[in-house]
């Protein structure tokens, strides 16, 4: 692991705001009322980086999406809401008090552990799990996050509810959500042609996706 250093504030994965919030809550499977506590919070300072906008406009660059996905894949395996400042805190400290640590290579070798750090035996009961489990089901969810090898930080994600490799890269189709073929396949394309009316078996061979995927994807509301 390189050292990890802060992350120029021009990076486009910083500066450019692609994604609001209800649309980011929608790729994360996250309500908008979880989402936004996390970004605009009544007290402290925000867990996940947005960006000021007006009007409906897009808020939300890609690295607070990567922000927000480890935050949902800790919630996912369990950590309490009480615990899931802690936790984002204690991997800031781990990384130099840098920024945007939480979207970094850090959190995959040791996310983990340091969200568990923060749970105590009562948490514990109340997860229902151990900690070789708690460990394994972050861990699951960390291994789904690219990191781009010249600084560290998050450079693409793959969603966990689909079996197909559905994918999220800011460097590809505005940010949406892809069907990996090549340079990708946008998931709102193959949902509205077929919410459209063409047959699944029409759009799986014009768009060159396995059939058994595009049935996933369209049923995986």
């Amino acid at each position: 692991m390189v050292a990890l250093q802060a992350l120029p504030k021009d990076d486009p994965r910083v500066a450019v705001p692609i994604y609001t919030i209800g649309e980011a809550a929608r790729y994360l499977r996250l309500s908008d009322s979880t989402l936004r506590y996390w970004t605009h919070p009544p007290k402290g300072e925000p867990l996940v980086t947005t960006i000021p906008a007006q009007g409906h406009q897009p808020t939300m660059p890609f690295i607070g999406l990567a922000e927000a996905f480890v935050i949902a894949a800790a919630k996912a395996a369990g950590v309490p809401d009480h615990r899931i400042r802690p936790g984002v805190e204690g991997i800031k400290k781990r990384g130099g008090g840098l920024e945007h640590a939480l979207a970094s290579k850090l959190v995959c070798t040791d996310g983990a552990e340091i969200f568990l750090a923060q749970l105590d035996d009562e948490d514990l009961d109340v997860v229902r799990t151990d900690q070789r489990a708690f460990r394994k089901a972050v861990e699951s969810r960390l291994k789904l996050i690219e990191y781009d090898p010249t600084d560290e930080y998050a450079r693409r994600l793959r969603l966990p509810e689909f079996k197909a490799e559905v994918t999220i890269d800011p460097r590809v189709a505005g940010g949406r959500p892809l069907l990996r073929r090549g340079v990708g396949v946008r998931v709102k394309d193959l949902r509205d042609r077929v919410a459209a009316g063409d047959s699944e078996r029409s759009v799986a061979r014009d768009f060159g996706v396995p059939l058994g995927e595009l049935r996933e994807i369209v049923r995986t509301s």
